[in-house]
């Protein structure tokens, strides 16, 4: 057991995390393989088995921030459903539209714990972002504003989760939280591994010609979103301390 009463081990006596992982493992398999059909079986489970761990972990979780976690993952299931077929340009800005939604809401949850823009931490992603906008502009001019706009999501939101002030006991090492035994100190990581993984969307949209490239790229993009998600939404992240609840 941690110091949060829960099992050390990941997905341990956590059904529903221990499914979402199987369920990642069949998405990412379904993907690299070109399986569609296990893809279209197995990714719109992923958020819902997040979500009911979720709600039923026993985590005191604060009501309102438990509402904006839920939410924040049912959008994000939308947007999973939608990017089954990522080559397709319509769904593709409509999943990245749901998935600004859900940035939105890490970000309110992030705020709402005391988080705020530093700029050694923001400097960097503000950077990247723009070097992918100018990289879209030229080579996809048909999805780049879209695109562009949800990077403006997915980069406030993994500034606010590098914060130290989230995770005061960890070490914070060129603007990321070095993971430990708290789960707090695991969303800086969480951020980044999402911002891995769309990027990489884009370099897959922009440069994969071949078959094999875009099903490997996909296979990679999923396998880190999968391990974003997974310690973005852990409850015991969200959970309320006794300060919290006096």
């Amino acid at each position: 057991m941690n110091s949060n009463g829960a099992p050390a081990f990941p997905g341990s006596g956590r059904p529903f995390r221990t499914g979402f992982l199987a369920a990642a493992a069949v998405t990412v398999f379904g993907a690299v393989t070109g399986r569609d059909r296990l893809q279209w079986l197995a990714k719109p489970l992923m958020m819902p088995l997040l979500a009911a761990d979720v709600a039923t972990s026993g985590v005191d979780v604060d009501p309102t921030e438990r509402t904006i976690l839920l939410g924040s993952l049912g959008a994000a299931t939308l947007g999973d459903i939608l990017l089954i077929e990522p080559d397709d340009d319509r769904r593709l800005i409509a999943g990245a539209s749901s998935f600004a939604v859900m940035q939105a809401g890490y970000s309110t949850l992030w705020w709402r714990r005391g988080a705020r823009p530093l700029a050694p931490i923001a400097l960097p992603r503000v950077a990247a972002w723009l070097g992918a906008a100018g990289l879209l502009r030229a080579k996809a001019p048909t999805v780049a504003a879209p695109l562009t706009a949800y990077g403006a999501t997915l980069g406030t939101a993994a500034v606010l989760a590098s914060d130290p002030s989230l995770a005061p006991g960890a070490k914070n090492i060129a603007g990321l939280n070095i993971p430990d035994a708290d789960p707090r100190s695991r969303l800086g990581l969480g951020a980044l591994l999402f911002t891995l993984s769309d990027g990489l969307i884009v370099l897959r949209r922009l440069f994969a010609r071949t078959s094999r490239s875009r099903r490997a790229t996909e296979g990679v993009i999923l396998a880190t979103y999968a391990a974003a998600q997974y310690l973005l939404a852990d409850p015991r992240a969200h959970a309320r301390s006794p300060l919290d609840r006096s």
